[in-house]
């Protein structure tokens, strides 16, 4: 900067006047903010301070106005790790019971078919019919695919082809990412093994997807328990692969990348991996409902399938998925008397009420789907969750999930 500064004395805070301007030194800001010279460097770098030059005066200087107009943000600002509240019209979770849009989930997983929740949870019709993959892009997802894999991987490598094979991935108009979450489930379907070959009888989803998850033949009364459980994991309000989601679509990922974000949290065996415990514990159940408590009580760990940190007295969505399994014929009628003969002891162990992962569980198992099956439900339920908040989130100012580390380790 040209010119000269005035020659007076300066205190420890006392500015520089140049150029009708006050400025301050790196060591006066230094002062000012209770901060290290190389923090007040990194503020220069994020753009936060503007650093300077004037003749005469050693090292770099700072216009007065910008380090208070910076003292006033680190005042007002939240607390590191803090982030504003997410505002959403989706999902309310309130004295258990669980609502879409302002309509209980229970009575939408009795009376509609998944197909129709999904537009409900959107708030999108969607305007075209789903495109499928070309043979050839089959054939190299089966490539992909080893035969001990889990159906949700299936679906992940699905999500990855469609996204590397679509130039505009990046439209994230409504209308778009409804199609393109279509073409998701419609290809995701094609790719799961069928292992029942008969004929299938309805074309909805859960009616298509039944014998991709078991060789138990299908039935009306079967296919609308799985269509309702399919209902009721469609959304749950902000649980972690939501989160996920939604900060991939802050950065404005496409509606591929929101969705693998999505799976890659719902992948930890304390979420979508959850269910796959629960798979495991009742199984063991069926055995022996006190032997598969034991290690769990005795070394004081949750139980898998029991609880739920937003629900006081009972999970609704279990409840509705027990009483179509009540009232529903065929598979492995040990289920049910090994449900009940745990209801007891798991009060006693104070393990509380039986959640949607048990019920996951127990359609899984009644109905031989294997130990993956509660996941892959869980997973292709969810993801419609996940593009309804992200239909949200493209509305909001981009990247604002930018919480701030507490440091903790060796000070400069």
């Amino acid at each position: 900067m040209p010119g000269t500064s005035t020659g007076r004395r300066r205190g420890p805070t006392t500015p520089l006047r140049h150029d009708g301007r006050d400025y301050l030194t790196t060591a006066q800001v230094c002062r000012m903010l209770g901060v290290k010279p190389q923090t007040v460097y990194a503020y220069v770098s994020r753009g936060h301070l503007t650093s300077g030059r004037i003749d005469g005066v050693r090292g770099s200087v700072f216009l007065v106005d910008d380090v208070d107009a910076l003292t006033r943000r680190s005042v007002s600002r939240p607390p590191a790790g803090m982030v504003e509240r997410i505002r959403t019209h989706i999902t309310l979770i309130d004295d258990d019971r669980l609502y879409y849009r302002g309509q209980d989930a229970t009575v939408l997983a009795a009376e509609r078919d998944f197909e129709k929740v999904t537009e409900l949870l959107w708030d999108v019709r969607p305007e075209r019919e789903p495109q499928l993959l070309s043979a050839k892009a089959f054939r190299q997802i089966d490539g992909l695919r080893r035969a001990q894999d889990r159906r949700i991987d299936v679906i992940r490598i699905v999500v990855d082809v469609l996204g590397s094979r679509d130039r505009f991935r990046h439209q994230n108009a409504p209308v778009d990412v409804v199609a393109r979450t279509r073409d998701i489930y419609a290809n995701s379907l094609s790719a799961l093994p069928v292992l029942d070959d008969r004929p299938v009888r309805g074309t909805s989803f859960a009616a298509q997807l039944w014998p991709r998850l078991t060789e138990v033949p299908a039935n009306p009364r079967r296919v609308r328990v799985l269509n309702a459980a399919l209902v009721l994991l469609a959304d749950h309000d902000l649980s972690a692969g939501t989160v996920a989601a939604r900060v991939a679509a802050s950065a404005r990922g496409s509606i591929y990348s929101v969705i693998s974000a999505g799976l890659g949290a719902l992948d930890g065996t304390l979420h979508g991996g959850a269910a796959t415990q629960a798979y495991r514990f009742l199984t063991a159940a069926l055995r022996d409902p006190v032997d598969a408590l034991a290690p769990y009580t005795a070394a004081g760990l949750p139980i898998p399938g029991c609880g739920h940190v937003v629900y006081q007295h009972c999970d609704p969505r279990a409840e509705t998925l027990f009483a179509m399994l009540e009232a529903t014929t065929g598979g492995d009628p040990a289920v049910a008397g090994a449900l009940d003969e745990l209801r007891p002891p798991l009060v006693r162990a104070g393990a509380g009420f039986m959640n949607s992962d048990m019920a996951l569980a127990a359609l899984a198992v009644r109905f031989e789907m294997g130990p993956d099956a509660a996941e892959t439900i869980f997973a292709l339920a969810r993801i419609a969750g996940w593009v309804a908040h992200a239909l949200e989130e493209y509305q909001e100012p981009r990247l604002r999930f930018r919480p701030e580390g507490v440091y903790v380790g060796v000070r400069p």
